[in-house]
């Protein structure tokens, strides 16, 4: 009996040497973020290889259609969440973000970020930042709007493709511009420019395959967005309107949800993030401007990126005060 008993137990220590890595489950940190990240050209399959090597884990990318989005699915979730961090949140939202007790903080040291007003946060890090524009096709359109007044009150028939501010943190952006624009005469601005609008899409990305398939010369997106074109597409026909009251600014942020399953895993990826490893793949693979330090030089398009005179933004605060009742103003003015 003491024989069988020890080749028995010789066998199983034996087969844990071959079989325990296989069968040892690997650590896994899922993070939500919005569509164009986790898509095949974005940053988010390059920063996946590289957390992973420095990680021995598995990272995996939850997409949804955009940012406020991802608030919407937390709220829904609330501590169900499969994540251990939301990556595409914006400073528009991390005060309603805040109130839901979803998150916590993280504990870094962030001092090595640099935005634009200097946005720190004990739960929310920012990643990259860039300001919101009209992007027109100059091919299509000889004489693109400056300003916002000449955006709202433009011909009708040269068309605009926008985003909506219930599901997406761009057309959210456009909401602010134009009511930090106009305040009190926002309704009416929205009423007259939605004859010049061709659709509301849910995200970024279906609104950028409008108008780039040629459905629209003018789409909501970023300053930086016709670097895209002139790095990968070697041409400068998709450009920037410069307004002349200023560009409304983004900055994207990520955070710790409390009931992160890896929080020290998450809190991992919020160190990495805001490394070179990280920062390195904005540039060029998300198309805004880093938030930390990166290694390789921007590209030279960058320098010809239009740069707004003055910079227009809501405090977290107000936007949470007001969103719903914004919103609400909004559709009913498109609805006319």
């Amino acid at each position: 009996m003491r024989r069988t008993i020890t080749v028995s137990a010789a066998l199983a220590a034996a087969l844990s040497l071959v079989t325990g890595p296989a069968l040892t489950a690997e650590r896994k940190l899922t993070i939500y973020t919005y569509d164009s990240f986790v898509a095949e050209w974005g940053p988010g399959p390059k920063i996946e290889t590289a957390f992973e090597a420095e990680c021995s884990c598995d990272l995996e990318w939850v997409g949804v259609a955009d940012g406020v989005a991802l608030l919407n699915r937390l709220k829904l979730e609330g501590e169900n969440a499969e994540a251990g961090l939301v990556l595409g949140l914006d400073t528009n939202l991390v005060a309603e973000a805040k109130a839901t007790d979803l998150f916590e903080a993280h504990g870094l040291d962030t001092t090595v970020i640099d935005v634009p007003g200097g946005f720190t946060d004990d739960t929310f890090i920012p990643y990259d930042y860039g300001h919101f524009a009209v992007i027109y096709d100059s091919e299509s359109l000889d004489t693109p709007p400056a300003s916002l007044k000449e955006l709202v009150e433009g011909n009708p028939d040269e068309k605009i493709v926008i985003q909506d501010p219930r599901t997406s943190t761009p057309g959210l952006g456009l909401l602010l511009w134009v009511k930090s624009v106009y305040g009190d005469q926002a309704d009416e601005a929205w009423a007259q420019l939605s004859d010049r609008v061709l659709t509301v899409t849910p995200g970024w990305s279906e609104a950028y395959g409008l108008f780039t398939s040629g459905e629209a010369p003018m789409v909501l997106s970023y300053t930086t967005s016709p670097a895209y074109h002139m790095v990968v597409e070697d041409t400068d026909r998709y450009r920037a309107a410069e307004f002349s009251e200023g560009h409304y600014l983004q900055i994207e942020v990520a955070g710790l949800l409390a009931s992160a399953p890896e929080k020290e895993l998450a809190r991992q990826f919020l160190e990495f993030m805001m490394t070179p490893g990280f920062q390195n793949e904005i540039p060029t693979n998300n198309w805004m401007w880093p938030a930390a330090d990166t290694t390789t030089d921007l590209p030279a398009a960058f320098d010809t990126l239009v740069t707004p005179e003055r910079t227009l933004l809501y405090s977290p605060e107000e936007v949470s005060e007001n969103r719903s009742a914004w919103i609400e103003e909004w559709l009913g003015a498109m609805s006319r």
